[in-house]
């Protein structure tokens, strides 16, 4: 993943109601969920939720298909699975970095 890439996926993400939208829809996993449902779940209006779900689209963070009149919304796992390798690229300068319970703060583990 390039930086102006992480850049627009973590943008995307910070902000309440969009991470909480990403959040629901990893858990519901790659079958998506419907937009009604979303909204009925988190209690965003329609019309908030529509603006939210382009932001996230947009950054590539879900994905979006059509059955029949219906619009159903995804995680883009692949887009996150990316993030996360971004993030975590250098990380330890290359040593594994499994957190254990003994870890000093400022030291990888």
């Amino acid at each position: 993943m390039e930086t102006k890439q992480a850049i627009a996926a973590l943008a995307a993400i910070a902000q309440e109601s969009r991470l909480a939208v990403f959040r629901l829809l990893v858990q519901a996993g790659p079958e998506g969920m419907i937009a009604s449902k979303i909204s009925e779940q988190l209690e965003i209006p329609p019309s908030s939720l529509s603006f939210h779900l382009k932001e996230l689209s947009h950054a590539g963070m879900v994905n979006v298909r059509q059955d029949g009149r219906f619009m159903i919304y995804s995680a883009n796992f692949d887009t996150m699975n990316s993030l996360l390798g971004f993030l975590t690229e250098n990380c330890c300068g290359g040593a594994p970095c499994a957190p254990s319970s003994g870890c000093a703060p400022d030291s990888c583990c």
